[in-house]
Formats: structure tokens, C-alpha cells, sequence
């Protein structure tokens, strides 16, 4: 294999290793914050269902949620155009976090890191 075409696929390979992509409507309001120096940070969080028949034929909705933040632009961009029941389409990566709690367990939550996000929902 050329030297070139290595380097090409090793770095879209790369691009992939932590990727995310989903659809779903917001569940709440975002909630935006500024920070020290005027960066935003916007938390929010998504639903995605997933509908399929179980073993007796009956229809089965299942609902995920996603918990979501977005940095500086897309922050801004959430804060102006989103609202609870907006559906995304949102690319970006996970992101683990841990924490230990008052009682003294630790915690463990992953969240969603937005790079790219498109609003589907039809103008009024």
C-alpha cells in the first residue's frame, strides 16, 4: 500500500474512533451559562426511540436519553434556536466523567460533546 493512501486511511480511521451521531428532540429547555470570559456552555439533553414488535408482535417504543453540552458558537446557536421539543441531529463524541459524591461513592456519567448540530424542525 502506497505510503499516501496509508496516511489518508489511518487518519479517517482515526477520525471515527470516538464519533457519535444522533437524532432526537431536546426533553427540556437548554440551559446556558457564560463563563469567565465569555464562553458559553450549553447543557441539555435528547431523546431517541427506538420502535420495534417484540415476541407476542406488539409494537415496542423504546426512549434514550442523552445527556448533551456545546461549547462557544454552537453554545450560542443552541441558546437562540432550541427550545424543549426541537429536533437535532447532532454529531460529537463522548465524553466519561467521574465524581464522588456527599456520601463519598463515586459516580460515573457520560455526556455528549456537540461538535456539529443541525435543527430539523420545519419553519413556522
Amino acid at each position: 500500500m502506497p505510503i499516501s493512501r496509508y496516511t489518508k486511511q489511518k487518519n479517517s480511521m482515526n477520525a471515527l474512533k470516538n464519533k457519535v451521531q444522533l437524532i432526537g428532540h431536546l426533553g427540556m429547555d437548554p440551559e446556558v451559562k457564560a463563563l469567565n470570559g465569555g464562553k458559553k456552555l450549553a447543557k441539555m439533553s435528547i431523546a431517541t426511540n427506538e420502535t420495534y414488535k417484540n415476541a407476542k408482535g406488539e409494537k415496542v417504543t423504546d426512549t434514550q436519553w442523552h445527556n448533551l453540552i456545546a461549547w462557544g458558537k454552537t453554545a450560542e446557536i443552541v441558546e437562540k434556536f432550541l427550545k424543549k421539543g426541537s429536533e437535532v441531529a447532532i454529531e460529537g463524541k463522548l465524553i466519561n466523567n467521574n465524581y464522588t459524591d456527599k456520601e463519598g461513592v463515586k459516580r460515573y456519567s457520560t455526556e455528549i460533546e456537540v461538535s456539529e448540530l443541525l435543527m430539523l424542525d420545519s419553519k413556522k
